[in-house]
């Protein structure tokens, strides 16, 4: 929800990039719930080097990877989407909590926006939104949240995560900028450890609040210091294992440094933090970056914390250099230390990414997307070596989303990719959202990809929602001056059960159906009638789940591989399991490591049935193969069916650090 310092942006036409829309306004924005910070304005560029110190690297290394066929080139069907309203009303006693939405009530109503939603490997979806009220209107009654067990057919509020109140209008020390995780892996009690994130209100900034349910989301535990480092914003959120989760979050004490935290006991304590700047990169801080989301494969275990900053030393300086530049933050060691990335930097200096959010997802294969927007188009930039090289930018969004902004991604698969973004006709070229008039109508859009690892592919586009807003959308926090209705984020998440979508919006229109009935109040002011349509009275929380069309999972596959090489003490030890998603039996399996096989024993041995799983450890690896700390190698897993074909996959693996101590 909240954003840094973004520089001078101005309107520009270069090569690869048409009529970039671009900012005018220097400004600070750290959106803590309705706590505002003065702008800071022509902030100088001028400062110390920060040296950053990193934790020194250690010997272990993992290689983990999916085998799927590659997605088809074909283009997707064209996606249907039922769309509703949540409920969520925190002038109701209870706060609607076990409320299951649609229903025909009429008490699926709440007051939330700027939401986020994932799902688990059971293919449950979990969202999470804040109380506009406690941003914009003052009235704080923390985070909701949302569990859908019927492929979001159905949404149920799940008690308030960080909520301390009770009764009609309560209070919350914290619910600002949420953002959730889902574990991957079941915890002793057979559930997905669930983890909503939230900023301190109460006092603001202070730190990040994390509440962790281990039963599904019918309770929550609070954790108020989610964050070593104190004076926080903007935090972000992903798990691994089965009790290891991480926040990143700007630390405006250590002039705007990017911190991520572990925490190795499912959100109890965190214990280990690293910063993401690394010590080739120091001056990414000085308030000269945005952040983006955090995202952890949860096969390999690699961490990714993505955002968009200057380009080099030499820009620091710069007071006309914007965040032109985009970045990835890789870490090998699971959150040990971080070493930076280039993803695409524009030669224009006036361009800026950092709007709401540069946004990274990972897909089963291991491949990386990062999305972002220049407040104008939309692109995306992909890679196969693990953050460390990049294809792109490619544009997603074309007419009639003239403008596209706030991007949020979900993969699947090998290169099959969903991105969403709030996108508009309008585009003039010359203001920015901010200023866009009221002729701008917005609407949810939703674009698909199945070869998304194949340069030039083609996304679909189509829009996911009805008209959700019109006019300007301000980008800049709790410091806007004009339209934030919309805040400043939303998400989408992918069944990996179905392949099917479901995407959590804002929404801030009279709708007055049996779907989105209007927000009614026992108190406070400005209940959502036809003339407060478009204003914050209005904002709510929208679900819109796909229905039919393409999905994630168009492509029938055999095999799915977790590969783990570590070394321990000083030999290396590889586990494999490879688990059968097809139809047929696997007769037999093969694997080779940079060319070379392997001679490995399966438990349980061949045939492998439809739906198994088996597994191999070996301390023998091939000699002809050089280990290096960071390499890529190709890894091929070639499965023979009982009926003589072969479903046969060359994965990119990385050497790691360690990076599944722990969990």
């Amino acid at each position: 929800m909240s954003k840094d310092i973004v520089l001078i942006y101005r309107v520009s036409k270069i090569s690869n990039f048409e009529n970039i829309a671009t900012r005018n306004n220097d400004y600070l924005s750290n959106d803590h719930a309705g706590i505002s910070m003065k702008p800071i304005l022509e902030l100088s560029r001028k400062a110390t080097t920060i040296l950053l110190s990193i934790l020194m690297l250690t010997s272990t290394l993992v290689i983990v990877g999916t085998a799927f066929h590659p997605a088809s080139a074909a283009s997707p069907s064209a996606p249907t989407f039922t769309n509703y309203e949540l409920a969520g009303n925190p002038f109701r006693h209870g706060f609607s909590v076990g409320v299951s939405c649609p229903n025909g009530a009429g008490t699926c109503q709440n007051t939330e926006g700027e939401p986020a939603i994932r799902a688990d490997p059971a293919g449950n979806f979990y969202g999470s939104s804040e109380n506009v009220f406690c941003v914009i209107g003052g009235l704080c009654g923390g985070t909701f949240a949302w569990k859908s067990n019927d492929n979001g057919n159905h949404f149920t509020t799940l008690p308030l995560p960080d909520s301390v109140s009770s009764g009609s209008v309560g209070f919350s020390p914290a619910g600002g900028d949420t953002d959730i995780a889902v574990a991957p892996v079941l915890n002793t009690n057979g559930q997905y450890n669930i983890y909503v994130a939230s900023l301190a209100t109460a006092p603001p900034l202070a730190n990040v609040y994390v509440s962790t349910s281990h039963d599904g989301g019918a309770s929550f535990i609070l954790n108020p210091t989610g964050a070593t480092i104190p004076v926080d914003d903007r935090e972000w959120i992903a798990a691994d294992g089965a009790n290891k989760v991480c926040v990143s979050y700007h630390a405006y004490a250590t002039t705007n440094n990017l911190f991520v935290t572990c925490s190795y006991d499912g959100g109890a304590t965190y214990a280990q933090v690293a910063n993401a700047f690394d010590a080739n990169h120091p001056w990414h801080a000085l308030y000269q970056n945005e952040i983006g989301n955090l995202a952890i494969d949860p096969n390999n275990h690699l961490i990714y914390q993505s955002f968009s900053s200057i380009a080099n030393a030499g820009e620091v300086s710069c007071l006309g250099c914007s965040t032109h530049a985009v970045w990835i933050a890789v870490s090998i060691n699971g959150g040990l230390s971080f070493t930076d990335y280039p993803v695409y930097i524009n030669p224009n200096t006036a361009v800026g990414y950092g709007h709401q959010f540069v946004n990274v997802s990972v897909d089963q294969a291991g491949n990386i997307y990062l999305v972002y927007t220049d407040d104008h188009n939309m692109f995306y930039s992909f890679s196969t070596t693990f953050g460390q090289t990049w294809s792109g930018p490619y544009q997603i969004n074309k007419t009639p989303s003239n403008t596209a902004i706030f991007p949020w991604s979900s993969a699947l698969g090998n290169g099959a990719l969903d991105v969403v973004w709030y996108g508009t006709s309008y585009y003039d070229g010359v203001n920015t959202p901010d200023n866009y008039p009221m002729s701008a109508s917005w609407q949810v859009y939703f674009a698909q990809n199945l070869a998304a690892t194949t340069p030039g592919s083609k996304f679909t586009q189509n829009t996911a929602s009805g008209i959700i807003h019109y006019g300007g959308v301000c980008e800049s926090g709790v410091t806007c001056t004009g339209n934030r209705d919309l805040l400043d984020d939303f998400g989408i998440a992918t069944s990996p059960t179905t392949g099917s979508a479901a995407i959590i919006y804002t929404n801030d229109q009279y709708m007055n159906t049996a779907l989105e009935p209007p927000t009614t109040r026992t108190s406070g002011s400005g209940v959502c009638t036809q003339s407060l349509s478009n204003s914050v009275d209005c904002s709510h929380t929208d679900i819109a789940v796909q229905t039919g069309g393409s999905t994630l999972l168009t492509t029938k596959h055999h095999v799915r591989a977790s590969i783990n090489f570590e070394q321990l003490s000083q030999t290396p030890s590889l586990n494999i399991q490879i688990s059968n998603i097809g139809d047929g039996a696997i007769a037999s399996l093969s694997i080779q490591l940079s060319g070379q096989p392997l001679t490995l024993s399966w438990n349980p041995a061949m045939p492998l049935q439809s739906g198994q799983t088996t597994s191999t450890t070996t301390t023998n690896t091939p000699l002809g193969v050089a280990l290096l700390v960071g390499g890529i190698y190709p890894v091929t897993i070639t499965a023979t069916l009982s009926d003589g074909t072969t479903d046969s996959q060359t994965l990119n693996a990385i050497y790691t650090l360690g990076a599944g101590i722990g969990l």
